[in-house]
């Protein structure tokens, strides 16, 4: 074995076995594993970080780039890179500040959820950037309000913030010490949704159910929803926080297609497409936030490429959106070809993203399952098979959640990369947190997809990238329970002769010549 001794960047795992097949890190306000910032090797040799169901978290390794493979290798299957053939560029990757996951953090002490947040937005954490800020209640809140809950406030004169966003996500967002872009390495991204307009202003009176906005896009119902966005960034704005992008409502199936048991706003495409075209865009193009971005759907990619085609196709309503967002929670029911890569081809100037995704979300499953190595190998797949068909982003749902998976005022429940017990004042990162980090650390905005061709034989899940600093990164899932030998060909930069253990995450690094 010609790999160095390997060594665990920064301060490693204090680890936790819950008796669910793996291991949890535990963290408090004395104590939590860290990561090196990211580090590569001169040229000629390799770093590979790795994270094992047996225990590995992140653990970090260097060996060289062989001339060409092994004459007595075992190497069971080999890749290539082909870096003239680019693809997408990544946005980032991150999660969700909702009302739950802000309760959590501030049920810690500050020591603990200092901890928390540089385990997340930090150089010696996992370096997110995107963070999913839901516009007033979901059902990850505690209760059910909206901003103008007042009946028939047309001119939203009783708009306001409330306690939600004062004391939780504002403070944790503009707090000095608690702030995420205070400890962040990189620049946030922040992107809202709402999951409902108020009540008043919808055709059931409801804040679930099955209903939508009454009247017809061009009235002053919809006039009044579209300004409530541009309310929304004001009074965000007031606190010097910004926003990368919008989306135009969250799940609008959800109350349009079916009765929905929680917060939901009911949309067809045509019914989007039409409050986009003329109220929506025009409200944006008309304020300050005219550079803020659009992203249509936000929901399950069943719906492509059939919702893009209704939405994109009119110019009118094109012209303000920039992005299409996806959920994963029908994935099963929607080949990724027939819907992600379609929809790219045939909008290939609009970016895809994905929005959201959680695991313990189906009614057969445990909710919270502390170090289920399964939960992370499905983050992991789900991303790598999305970056492989022209997905920019990734966002998880809830950052953090309790033991049950809430605290949620509608009891559906899941699961998180980090779960908070706060009688013990603790919080454990899951084996989701660090597959997520093999993507978030290693791959910042601007790196570039290139084509990795595998031999067909090879059970292994590759994505190779071009890193804005000019290095290659190859990330290589194995969920299957054996080692895999396989190795991986830069051509004319070097090979690396490899093994990818059983229940693996791997992200490999190295220095290549640039191309001028």
């Amino acid at each position: 074995d010609w790999f160095s001794s390997p060594f665990t960047s920064g301060r490693p795992c204090s680890p936790r076995n819950f008796g669910h097949g793996s291991l949890v890190c535990e963290c408090g306000a004395d104590y939590c594993d860290t990561l090196e910032p990211v580090s590569l090797p001169g040229m000629g040799s390799f770093v590979k970080y790795e994270s094992n169901k047996a225990g590995r978290r992140v653990e970090r390794s260097e060996g060289p780039l062989l001339e060409k493979p092994p004459e007595n290798g075992e190497t069971g299957s080999s890749s290539s890179l082909k870096t003239s053939q680019k693809y997408q560029k990544i946005k980032g990757f991150g999660g969700a500040l909702t009302d739950s996951a802000a309760i959590n953090i501030l049920n810690l002490s500050p020591k603990s959820q200092r901890n928390l947040l540089k385990s997340y937005f930090s150089r010696e954490g996992i370096e997110y950037t995107l963070v999913r800020v839901p516009m007033a209640s979901c059902d990850f809140s505690v209760r059910l309000y909206t901003y103008a809950d007042v009946e028939n406030d047309f001119d939203l004169k009783n708009f306001s913030l409330t306690d939600e966003d004062i004391k939780m996500k504002v403070d944790i967002s503009g707090r000095p010490l608690m702030h995420p872009q205070a400890v962040a390495s990189r620049p946030l991204l922040l992107y809202a949704s709402p999951w409902t307009s108020p009540v008043w202003m919808k055709t059931n009176g409801a804040m679930t159910g099955r209903g939508t906005l009454k009247g017809q896009p061009g009235d002053r119902y919809h006039k009044t929803w579209a300004n409530y966005f541009i309310r929304f960034l004001d009074e965000y704005a007031k606190y010097n926080l910004t926003f990368w992008a919008i989306t135009a409502g969250n799940e609008p199936t959800a109350g349009d297609i079916i009765f929905y048991p929680f917060q939901c706003l009911g949309f067809s495409p045509e019914h989007q497409r039409d409050f986009i075209a003329e109220d929506l865009g025009p409200a944006l193009a008309n304020s300050t936030y005219k550079g803020i971005e659009l992203i249509i759907l936000d929901d399950q990619r069943v719906m492509l490429p059939y919702w893009a085609e209704v939405v994109l196709k009119d110019p009118k309503a094109a012209q303000y959106i920039n992005g299409i967002g996806i959920h994963w929670y029908l994935d099963f029911l929607a080949p990724i070809d027939l819907t992600l890569s379609m929809t790219h081809h045939l909008f290939p100037n609009y970016y895809l993203i994905s929005t959201e995704a959680s695991t313990g979300s189906y009614f057969w499953e445990p909710r919270v399952v502390l170090g289920g190595w399964d939960r992370g190998s499905k983050y992991s797949h789900s991303i790598l098979t999305n970056l492989n068909d022209y997905v920019t982003g990734w966002t998880d749902w809830n950052l953090v959640l309790d033991m049950e998976g809430g605290p949620n005022w509608s009891k559906n429940y899941v699961d998180s990369p980090v779960i908070v017990d706060k009688e013990k004042d603790v919080f454990y990162k899951q084996p989701m947190f660090y597959h997520m980090a093999h993507f978030s650390k290693f791959l910042p905005e601007g790196t570039q997809r290139i084509e990795i061709q595998k031999s067909s034989s090879c059970s292994l899940e590759f994505s190779a990238f071009l890193r804005p600093d000019g290095s290659a990164a190859v990330v290589v899932l194995n969920r299957s329970p054996n080692d895999i030998p396989f190795g991986i060909s830069d051509p004319g930069v070097g090979y690396i002769d490899a093994i990818a253990t059983a229940d693996s995450i791997q992200t490999y690094l190295w220095q290549r010549p640039s191309e001028e």
